[in-house]
């Protein structure tokens, strides 16, 4: 797709893909550090909603540029020509979530 496209243009590799349905038990974990925020039950019931796709990728400041790929976490605040400012319309359904 598209967001992998942008990825691989950049020269990075895509190491591992999994498209799975998380439990809630590990999107809990995943997003521990957000659990005291307001949208933390919204965020999790979104993501319950459908499966994900999961990627790894490698390659040379691979976190630093992808998360300039990536955009602003609010949509509104993306520059064009990036993810989410290219493809998101709403903070509540963000098309991509970047880990370390």
């Amino acid at each position: 797709g598209e967001i992998i496209a942008r990825f691989e243009a950049k020269g990075f590799k895509l190491v591992a893909l999994k498209m799975m349905t998380p439990s809630k038990e590990l999107l809990e974990q995943h997003y521990a550090d957000l659990s005291g925020k307001a949208f933390f039950p919204g965020l999790i019931s979104y993501m319950l909603s459908g499966p994900v796709v999961c990627m790894a990728w490698e390659g040379m400041g691979a976190v630093a540029t992808g998360r300039k790929m990536l955009g602003a976490t609010n949509p509104k605040d993306s520059e064009p020509g990036t993810i989410r400012g290219d493809l998101c319309i709403d903070i509540g359904r963000n098309i991509c979530h970047g880990s370390d």
